[in-house]
């Protein structure tokens, strides 16, 4: 595998490739790689001839506030991940390749309406930055198609309707959330927790589980269920910032007909923002 920080030798390869008539896969990742990031290498694998994994902690999707100069970096213990997980190209830039003109003059991508609520609502402006950074990393490497995992599930939401509204030509697949054998979705930032807050954050998934059973029992008073389990959850963590049932297609609020729903939640517990979702289909 190939460790590559400029744009010109990440050009040349993918120019070699595409002669080649070989289908291209990127991994977009912010570093610090677990389990759940290498699910997603080989689901890219699975599904195109070449995989590039980025890793960029890409400082506009960080509030003033938030973690991004304690984020957990580890670009070699990463790079040595990557080759066992058979990636082709590992593409580190700097900030100064992806933000040519600084921070403050950079173009942005917005997408209006889906990215204002829950973690949007929680983290003002998370999301433009998302949007503004991947169709960075699609401009750089034009993939064929694109991984996410579902446990950032609003995320890949916002960034299928960015591809979508802006025509891209780029296949977006969702990738199942790895656990740790508590039920915990793993996450880079589980690295700040102590074991007793580990224990605490294992109630996360039983809670989603205890709802999800619920709507396939039929019930159907979905505010009632939210808010009886954000009651439940509140006794374990420091605080649910939501906890919601919503329409998996669009996260708009379930009427009647909806078959296809997505669980999601946030909550603080130690000083640190953990999400997770569970899908139930009916």
């Amino acid at each position: 595998m190939q460790t590559v920080h400029k744009k010109s030798e990440l050009r040349q390869q993918l120019a070699e490739w595409r002669r080649a008539g070989e289908r291209i896969a990127i991994v977009p990742t912010m570093g610090s790689l677990h389990a759940g990031h290498l699910s997603l290498v080989q689901l890219a694998r699975d599904r195109a001839d070449r995989v590039v994994v980025t890793l960029f902690v890409n400082p506009t999707q960080f509030g003033a506030d938030e973690d991004f100069d304690e984020y957990p970096r580890s670009l070699a213990g990463d790079a040595d991940k990557l080759g066992k997980a058979d990636a082709d190209i590992l593409f580190a830039p700097d900030v100064a390749t992806i933000y040519p003109f600084g921070i403050d003059g950079a173009t942005r991508v917005v997408v209006p309406g889906l990215a204002d609520n829950f973690c949007g609502a929680g983290r003002p402006g998370h999301f433009d930055g998302v949007t503004s950074v991947v169709a960075r990393l699609f401009a750089l490497v034009q993939p064929d198609v694109a991984i996410f995992g579902q446990k950032d599930y609003q995320q890949q939401l916002v960034v299928r309707r960015m591809v979508d509204d802006l025509n891209l030509p780029v296949e977006i697949l969702l990738a199942p959330i790895i656990r740790e054998p508590s039920g915990l979705a793993m996450s880079s930032r589980n690295a700040y927790l102590e074991a007793a807050d580990r224990d605490a954050a294992a109630e996360i998934y039983r809670v989603l589980n205890e709802i999800r059973q619920s709507l396939l029992n039929g019930d159907s008073d979905h505010e009632q269920l939210a808010a009886a389990a954000a009651d439940t959850l509140s006794r374990h963590v420091d605080s649910v910032e939501y906890l919601a049932i919503r329409r998996a297609a669009d996260l708009a609020s379930p009427d009647e007909d909806t078959r296809q729903f997505v669980v999601l939640v946030a909550v603080h517990l130690s000083g640190v923002r953990l999400i997770d979702n569970v899908m139930v289909d009916l």
